[in-house]
């Protein structure tokens, strides 16, 4: 039977083995955001983007609404974060595309 110190010691292996892979993975995925400097402060793309994705949400919102066309989309819980989601991505792929 295993030893309170050997199993500790276990765990410490463990650990040192996987945080150096934490670490490489961290810096290699930190590097992928582009950044935006608004006003001197530095945002990840991706929530600009976000952002730019809610207010043109909520315009087509405001047209689908204005045009009587609301009644006839699907339920309106899965229309409109999709309408979100499809906005935010094409945001992205006109500004961000490489």
């Amino acid at each position: 039977m295993p030893t309170r110190g050997h199993r500790s010691t276990r765990l410490s292996r463990r650990s040192v083995a996987v945080g150096p892979v934490a670490v490489a993975l961290a810096t290699l995925l930190a590097g992928c955001d582009p950044v935006v400097d608004i006003q001197g402060s530095y945002f990840p793309a991706w929530i600009v983007c976000m952002v730019a994705g809610a207010i043109l949400g909520g315009l087509s919102r405001l047209l689908l609404a204005r045009a009587d066309l609301e009644e006839h989309l699907g339920p309106l819980l899965l229309v409109y974060p999709s309408l979100w989601l499809s906005w935010t991505l094409l945001v992205w792929l006109i500004f961000y595309r490489t």
